[in-house]
């Protein structure tokens, strides 16, 4: 599980912290305490929810050879892609803002991609507070994913 502190300045997010409490010692991660990203693994990993992966992540991961990985927790994937433990968050089952406000400011002030899975920008202190989808993934692997994630459209 995780707590998110986030601050959304003209509809994005600028800063945030996730704490990881159920971590040994407890963890913070946060935008204004950058540390290096670890070496990615060769093969890339993907977490997904533990009770309902999304059905675009299981298609993502066959396309690109993905291991799965199940996590609770938005913040706590989000932040397995920052501390190294994943490649590719991909979440299409629907979000609220507050859900991935703060772990999307960490993400990106760590230098990964963020965005919905189509690739349009993720739009904080909207009136419709809804965000249906969300990719927090390395830099490399972005293009790839929202490649993936087209071949699936019909048409």
């Amino acid at each position: 599980w995780a707590v998110h502190v986030g601050l959304a300045i003209d509809g994005e997010a600028k800063v945030g912290a996730v704490a990881l409490p159920g971590l040994n010692g407890g963890v913070v991660l946060r935008s204004d305490r950058i540390a290096a990203l670890p070496e990615p693994a060769a093969t890339p990993r993907l977490v997904v929810s533990r009770t309902r992966p999304a059905k675009e992540a299981l298609a993502v991961a066959e396309a690109i050879g993905g291991e799965l990985i199940a996590m609770g927790s938005a913040g706590a994937k989000a932040m397995a892609v920052v501390r190294g433990q994943a490649e590719i968050y991909l979440h299409s089952g629907g979000q609220y803002q507050w859900d991935n406000c703060a772990p999307v400011a960490v993400a990106k002030a760590h230098g990964l991609h963020c965005s919905r899975i189509d690739g349009s920008p993720l739009i904080y202190n909207a009136p419709d507070t809804e965000l249906p989808d969300l990719l927090i993934c390395r830099t490399q692997w972005a293009e790839q994913v929202q490649s993936a994630l087209r071949a699936m459209v019909p048409g």
